[in-house]
């Protein structure tokens, strides 16, 4: 039961950053330092599912 918490919590964090790329992608042409300030967003949550243990 708690390998089922931790896979829902990585699913959750591959959504935000899924969701964060989107937006740095769809600010790219219109705001580059948001953007940017979105991807350093995504970067952080990437650590995060990287450093969650399977």
């Amino acid at each position: 039961m708690i390998n089922l918490f931790k896979s829902s919590k990585v699913s959750s964090l591959q959504k935000k950053y899924d969701k964060l790329m989107k937006e740095a992608y769809d600010l790219s042409k219109s705001n580059p330092e948001e953007s940017l300030r979105k991807q350093k967003q995504a970067q952080e949550v990437q650590r995060e599912i990287i450093a969650k243990p399977l």
